[in-house]
């Protein structure tokens, strides 16, 4: 960072200053009126919507959560998107130890909050916001505080994320692949957008200082080895990883070294930018028999092999807004008639690959109509679903005994996960795939 913030705020819905912490003497508690005054007049404009406000030699970054804005205010030429993104750790942070960050628990809470402030950040540079380790030495319950307590080493070494000592008479890893669809088909079956964005979610229960490797079919290390890459290897795009991960191993040599926090993290988040083939195709017909009544004929296929289940399927069809007295009828699952979102909703459980479901449905329209005729709106068929054991992209586990493994298809490769720690003790790995839907939709209709 070029530059350090000078001071950071913490304000109510009407910009009067809870509590503020002043980091490096160069601004004052009235920068904090100056930034809402400013902030109030671009409030109107549209196109000025920005986080970063600069006014008079002092550039304002702020954020709102709830009933609270955070800012910093800073004179150096700062890097903008890393204060911001330190902003968001702050309120993980705060909802950690106050379950939610309101004016309220702020107010509740003004010790142990300035004890955060200065932890958090030093002369303006921001320093520890991983909470569980806050938590052990910064505690909201005075009782519980001790007369000599020491900070944790892992605020003291370069593990930052991890304390010492951590014990568990049972080593496990859980990794989760998400990946979510994002889908818009055109009036014409056309695909306008499609992309893929997943997240390697993982939950660790490893003791001491476990060091940790993965490796991915990635292209460019493929490539660079001399293997094979015809149908084995894929391009990710906007790679996002957690901040244990060794990012010069990974330029090096693309291996994902990293030793794990304690829990529950996003090892890492990506993006790729293939074509998908729709995995539940919809089909929809309207048929208008007179000016009173509507028929709605629609057609679900799964277009994944039949060795795949999709669950928790919800297929959302648009209505007119003015339609009565629905008569449905499915060849699997339950509909209903939802009129507060003027949709009719086709629930699936369980959508086998490979299978077509029918559904037919008749509403009444008002035989008496406006004079002023409105246009008709055209809302997309919106599409929900989870699909275990399988990936578009596909991640998969291949150089350990994964268990919990189902069948799926999968192109994105986890070549191997391989746990090292000095005691030599035997981790138990255990993988899960899921798909699911982001925005899934079709304007067929």
């Amino acid at each position: 960072m070029s530059g350090a913030a000078s001071a950071l705020f913490l304000l109510d819905i009407k910009g009067r200053v809870l509590i503020w912490r002043d980091y490096r003497g160069d601004v004052s508690a009235a920068q904090a009126e100056r930034f809402f005054t400013k902030f109030i007049e671009k409030e109107g404009d549209p196109q000025s919507q920005d986080p970063v406000v600069y006014d008079n030699g002092v550039t304002y970054m702020f954020i709102q959560h709830s009933n609270v804005y955070l800012m910093t205010a800073s004179r150096k030429n700062c890097n903008a998107a890393s204060l911001l993104l330190f902003l968001h750790r702050v309120v993980d942070v705060f909802k950690h130890y106050f379950e939610e960050l309101e004016e309220e628990s702020l107010r509740d809470n003004f010790v142990v909050v300035y004890e955060l402030l200065d932890e958090i950040m030093d002369f303006g540079y921001p320093q520890y916001t991983e909470a569980k380790i806050l938590s052990e030495f910064i505690k909201t319950d005075a009782y519980r505080m001790e007369v000599t307590q020491r900070p944790p080493m892992a605020v003291t070494n370069a593990v930052s994320w991890r304390s010492e000592g951590i014990v568990y008479k049972k080593n496990e890893v859980f990794l989760d692949v998400v990946e979510s669809v994002n889908i818009l088909v055109n009036s014409n079956g056309q695909i306008v957008r499609s992309d893929v964005v997943g997240a390697l979610k993982m939950r660790t229960y490893l003791s001491g200082m476990p060091e940790c490797k993965l490796g991915l079919n990635d292209r460019v290390l493929l490539e660079a080895q001399g293997r094979a890459t015809k149908g084995k290897a894929i391009d990710l795009d906007d790679i996002k990883f957690h901040q244990c991960v060794r990012l010069a191993r990974f330029e090096n040599d693309r291996t994902i070294s990293f030793i794990p926090p304690d829990g529950s993290f996003d090892l890492m988040t990506y993006r790729l930018s293939t074509q998908v083939k729709p995995l539940i195709w919809v089909e929809a017909q309207i048929e208008r028999h007179s000016r009173s009544r509507i028929e709605i004929m629609v057609k679900s296929r799964s277009q994944f092999k039949e060795r795949s289940t999709a669950t928790n399927v919800e297929i959302e069809l648009p209505v007119p807004s003015d339609a009565t007295n629905p008569n449905i009828r499915t060849s699997l699952g339950s509909a209903a008639y939802a009129p507060e979102r003027d949709a009719l909703v086709w629930k699936i459980k369980s959508f086998p690959g490979g299978k077509e479901y029918m559904l037919r449905a008749e509403f009444s329209l008002p035989s008496i109509q406006s004079e002023e005729v409105v246009p008709e709106r055209k809302a997309p068929i919106r599409v929900k679903f989870e699909i275990p054991y399988f990936t578009v992209s596909g991640i998969q586990c291949l150089a350990l005994p994964m268990l919990g493994i189902g069948p799926h298809e999968t192109l994105l490769l986890v070549r191997y996960l391989k746990i090292i720690e000095k005691s030599g003790y035997q981790a138990l790995p255990w993988v899960r795939y899921i798909t699911m839907a982001g925005e899934y939709e079709l304007r067929v209709l």
